[in-house]
């Protein structure tokens, strides 16, 4: 079963947080060791991090509460094209697919080039793909981010849902560290229970392994 809530203070038991010094920009941020355990470092409480429609919905009024605005007509197609042109070049040649599906944007994150196997830590490697994604999705700040771990059908059934919950998190996390406001931020674990290719076979086991940013306007209504 898909847990609704993921306590703050879980993150931080998978992550030590430090801060040092970004040699590009000279600004103090989470370091890449640390992988953004700044996901969890407000306050202990619940941040939102929940399944759902109705949850999706609380997280984007509660950020127009909190003054962030929203997009409205017309300015909503054109917001997502700008961001969706950044983002494919900022991410050209790095293996994530972006794809887009009305208003919002998927970005495909393989875990051949994102984890080890079996493990839930970010590939150093792996950092500065992420903190391009960042860049883009601190500029483009009137959005929602659902980050959603995928596994194969390969090992127990809690093992895989334990594990993808556990990437997303991480990736999650670490764009908590690079200065995402947390607010806009979900992270869910969903085992195997979406493949989008066939578990009988190698290849659609590897394409099945994966986590998913998928990226939606925050609105009006």
């Amino acid at each position: 079963m898909i847990k609704k809530f993921i306590l703050l203070a879980v993150a931080a038991s998978y992550l030590t947080a430090c801060t040092t010094t970004d040699p590009y920009t000279g600004q103090q941020k989470v370091s890449n060791t640390a992988g953004g355990a700044a996901l969890g470092a407000v306050g202990g409480a619940l941040v939102g991090l929940a399944v759902g429609g109705s949850a999706h919905g609380r997280r984007n009024a509660a950020l127009i509460g909190a003054g962030l605005g929203a997009l409205a007509g017309g300015a909503i197609g054109n917001y997502m094209d700008q961001q969706e042109a950044e983002l494919r070049a900022q991410l050209q040649g790095t293996g994530i697919s972006v794809t887009r599906n009305g208003d919002n944007i998927i970005l495909n994150m393989p875990s051949n080039i994102t984890f080890d196997i079996d493990q839930d830590a970010v590939k150093p490697g792996f950092y500065q793909t992420l903190n391009s994604v960042a860049v883009v999705l601190r500029k483009f700040n009137r959005t929602l981010i659902d980050v959603n771990g995928h596994t194969d059908s390969t090992g127990s059934l809690q093992h895989n849902q334990d594990l993808s919950q556990r990437r997303a998190l991480s990736v999650a996390g670490y764009l908590g560290g690079q200065g995402i406001d947390q607010r806009r931020v979900s992270a869910v674990g969903f085992g195997p229970s979406q493949p989008v290719a066939s578990n009988a076979t190698e290849a659609g086991r590897s394409q099945n392994r994966r986590v998913e940013i998928q990226i939606a306007p925050i609105t009006e209504s």
